[in-house]
């Protein structure tokens, strides 16, 4: 059961959201019609802001959350997974709100056969399983990709035979095989990767003088490679700022979505507006 300090900054948290200002005890009272009086709820925010959840300007103004504060709110709320996604709704949202979204398509395609060309180079043969490749339209269904041969690397490729694109690509870059785990992410990279509203991706990423690699790694779709599903802060973007990545479906495709922004957005309104 949640208590009253913790039900307290989940309110200004979502006060703060909604209005972007510093909110007063009174402010809060009266917009969620909280049965404590004013008094008790500063003293709650005292004990808030002496454990680093609620900052001041100064003594007479309202509380802010703060950044450790919006990130532990994130990390509960956004804890869930996503069947499906409506890509028009997604796009709009994104513009509307000024969040970027990273989308990688997840193979369907399966390694058909493999052509050993005289001992110099391999042909490998992929089917796709599926016909719906929105917003993907210009990428192909079936593809191929060219190796150069090795007796060690053709027999151990007989057994993936019928397998996933996305699960030889990881076996490939669990054993070494460097060659080809670059020949299929560059595939992948090039032709079904997109992002919806990257001019604000390169915004922020002025704002806080990202570094050069950190910015293609981005913009190519290197990031998408090794992302795990949930919530990331530091360890992927700037002080401030978000990213929610989903493996879910767009027109029933299988994707790979990274949605990025400040802390303060209200995601819980965007995903309810996407799905």
């Amino acid at each position: 059961m949640i208590d009253k300090k913790e039900f307290l900054l989940h309110s200004i948290i979502r006060a703060y959201i909604e209005n972007l200002e510093p909110i007063g005890s009174s402010q809060l009272k009266s917009m969620y019609d909280i049965s404590y009086s004013p008094a008790t709820i500063r003293g709650y925010f005292k004990k808030l802001g002496d454990e680093g959840y609620l900052a001041q300007e100064h003594i007479s103004s309202g509380r802010t959350p703060t950044n450790e504060a919006l990130k532990e709110f994130w990390n509960e709320k956004l804890d869930f997974e996503i069947a499906n996604v409506d890509y028009k709704r997604l796009k709009t949202l994104a513009y509307n709100m000024g969040c970027c979204v990273f989308i990688q398509q997840l193979h369907v395609n399966k390694l058909q056969r493999i052509l050993n060309i005289e001992d110099v180079y391999m042909i490998l043969e992929f089917s796709s399983q599926s016909e719906e490749f929105s917003p993907f339209e210009d990428a192909p269904n079936d593809f191929a990709i060219t190796v150069k041969y090795s007796s060690a690397l053709y027999r151990f490729l007989q057994g993936m035979i019928d397998m996933d694109l996305n699960d030889i690509l990881d076996i490939c870059k669990q054993v070494g095989a460097r060659q080809l785990y670059d020949e299929l992410s560059r595939y992948i990279t090039k032709s079904e990767f997109t992002i919806l509203n990257v001019k604000e991706f390169l915004k922020f990423s002025v704002m806080y003088d990202l570094e050069e690699d950190t910015i293609n790694n981005f913009i190519q779709g290197g990031v998408m490679e090794t992302l795990k599903e949930g919530v990331h802060f530091e360890n992927m973007l700037p002080t401030g700022y978000i990213g929610i990545s989903h493996n879910t479906q767009i027109n029933k495709q299988k994707v790979k979505m990274l949605v990025v922004g400040e802390l303060s957005k209200d995601y819980e309104y965007f995903y309810k507006g996407i799905i």
